[in-house]
């Protein structure tokens, strides 16, 4: 028995991964065209124009129509067909310009964990554009132009470019300050390193294969390859002394936030080690340094192979046990983790249980569980982790207001934004710290992931799973109709930008720009919740840290009376954060368009 789903049939035994995977409405579509149609003006980043029709005779035009430039961040003409990818590439260049020092290794402006974080945007950055030496650079003169030869140096240019600041940027981070850190910091390092070792590959794979012409003669590899032992083993260190955190005193298991204060499991540092052993497992090339940790004494470690099945089953068990924490509310969100009832009380370990949970919800613990999801599937063959990321994703969209049902928004509070846009609870308050303002950012670098096409033949074959095709269709399927929902929060982002190309952070303030007063809403906090990325307060169970109040500061919240000129300079304004979740999301953007692209 098969049933009809979209322009194939599925068997029988697959009817179950429909519901998670894809709505009932979208059982029945004509074709991915039929869906960029419907939502080509809400992905139309040109203010104020209709939606176009787009002709079915060409669909790389298509493709080219549904996303038209918005107001390019320089003076420069768009390139024709890439308009997405040049507020891409406009985005990472600013992002370079303005706030990377070459002298120094890093951004001056940035802390250690959202360097990390920053990093891996730049990765990902270059490897969209390595899927593009098509793309067209805004040139002066036409030579170029008229030679594609000359156009794809010019590309390969401009990565280099950037790929030569993350190398600086691996002497530049302060690797010794971030081993005494929380484990999340730790785990940032090892997600940011392992993106860089994945783009090497990619673009060593897809621009510089081992040809041999003659005897004699074999085409070199590219240059940057020869850093990548170097960044294999900076995640290999930090792995290793991140899973200290895992502790099974308490909870029955799970990562412990901070070695330096009192038990707080929550779920950014529980899904990072996921991600990160995960991540490890598909994707470290192993590491033959045994050079010292440094962690007390003076030791001399031993050497990781690759595909280590240690990674795997790490991230089997940590999974395992966060799915079973009670880690999630009732809008299917996760929150931000748990105490331990009378944990410390007379020298006790209290309850040892996970029983006091604090409800804050973030964007970006909705995220980075996503990747984890996706390389867990891939580990395992698994399809659970799949309906589990599907499904998450599917509570995200609709905490933002978003109907799946009839594309339908609503401008109140949803719980993770309004109006179909992604916000954190701080944006509206114009409050978030240095932490917060990359939230969401790193939310859409990992559902960008988590959405990649699933591999039809096993990519390292006895280690790891190939989909099937009926597989592959249902995650396609699902993510294609995440598109509409990316378009709108890239639209959203993209028109936040000021005159010299920087990113706010409050992506919704569009939404509530002409509501009034009587109907915008500051949202509350739920109950129960504790604000400990962007206030001051002390947790239950010992001192959180060192805090800029300044960052903090209170804020006219009234944003249609305040003697402002825009919103997104309240606060800590425009800074390398937001830059890099504009990025981030712009990036999103593009990817999937690249999915899609020729999948008819």
């Amino acid at each position: 028995m098969a049933f009809l789903f979209g322009w194939r049939k599925v068997p029988a035994h697959l009817i179950l991964l429909v519901s998670i995977f894809v709505p009932v409405h979208a059982l029945i579509i004509s074709s991915p065209i039929t869906i960029l149609t419907r939502w080509s003006s809400e992905a139309s980043l040109n203010q104020g124009q209709p939606m176009r029709h787009i002709d079915t005779s060409d669909q790389d035009e298509q493709y080219s129509r549904a996303f038209p430039s918005p107001v390019s961040t320089t003076n420069l003409n768009p390139a024709p067909g890439f308009g997405v990818l040049e507020d891409l590439h406009g985005a990472l260049e600013t992002l370079q310009s303005r706030f990377f020092e070459v002298w120094l290794g890093t951004w001056p402006d940035a802390i250690d964990w959202t360097a990390a974080v920053i990093g891996t945007h730049i990765s990902d950055g270059l490897s969209s554009l390595t899927k593009s030496l098509e793309y067209l650079l805004p040139f002066d003169g036409t030579s170029a132009e008229e030679n594609p030869i000359a156009r794809a140096q010019a590309v390969e240019n401009e990565i280099n470019k950037y790929f030569s600041q993350s190398v600086a940027y691996y002497f530049g981070e302060d690797a010794f300050a971030i081993r005494t850190q929380a484990y999340d910091d730790m785990l940032w390092v090892v997600l940011g390193w392992l993106e860089s070792v994945k783009f090497i590959n990619f673009h060593v794979n897809k621009h510089y294969p081992r040809i041999l012409h003659s005897t004699t003669l074999k085409q070199s590899p590219w240059y940057g390859h020869q850093f990548q032992p170097s960044f294999a083993h900076r995640a290999r260190v930090f792995y290793e002394l991140a899973s200290k955190g895992w502790d099974t005193t308490l909870c029955g298991g799970g990562m412990v936030w901070n070695p330096n204060l009192g038990p707080y499991k929550n779920a950014i540092t529980n899904e990072l080690f996921i991600a990160a052993a995960i991540g490890m497992y598909l994707y470290f090339p192993g590491d033959p340094n045994d050079s010292p940790f440094l962690d007390g004494v003076r030791t001399r470690s031993i050497p990781r192979k690759r595909h280590d099945d240690r990674f795997l089953a790490a991230a089997i068990n940590a999974y395992g046990w966060l799915r079973n924490a009670n880690m999630t509310n009732t809008q299917g969100l996760y929150v931000d983790g748990f105490h331990i009832k009378g944990w410390g009380k007379n020298g006790s370990i209290g309850t040892g249980e996970c029983d006091v949970r604090n409800e804050m919800v973030y964007t970006y613990n909705q995220g980075v569980i996503l990747s984890g999801l996706r390389g867990l599937w891939e580990g395992t063959g698994n399809t659970s982790y799949l309906t589990d990321g599907h499904r998450l994703v599917r509570n995200v969209i609709a905490a933002t207001g978003w109907s799946a049902t009839n594309g339908k928004r609503t401008r109140s509070w949803s719980g993770l934004g309004r109006d179909g846009v992604l916000e954190d609870y701080c944006d509206s308050r114009g409050d978030c710290s240095q932490d917060s303002q990359g939230f969401k950012g790193i939310f859409f670098h990992h559902l960008t992931l988590f959405c990649e096409p699933l591999p039809s033949e096993a990519t390292m074959p006895g280690r790891t799973y190939p989909a099937t095709p009926e597989e592959r269709f249902l995650h396609a399927q699902s993510c294609r109709e995440y598109v509409p929902w990316v378009a709108h929060n890239a639209n959203a982002a993209l028109k936040t930008r000021n005159d010299d190309g920087l990113f706010g952070m409050w992506w919704g303030y569009h939404t509530v720009e002409t509501t009034s007063d009587s109907s915008f809403e500051i949202p509350s906090l739920p109950n129960y919740a504790e604000d400990y990325r962007n206030t001051a307060k002390v947790p239950l169970d010992g001192f959180y840290g060192e805090h800029d109040s300044s960052i903090r500061k209170k804020e006219d919240h009234d944003w249609a009376n305040a003697n402002i000129q825009d919103v997104n300079d309240r606060g800590r304004g425009r800074t390398v954060e937001t830059q890099g979740s504009g990025v981030a999301v712009v990036r999103a953007l593009w990817e999937f368009i690249h999915m899609f692209r020729h999948d008819n």
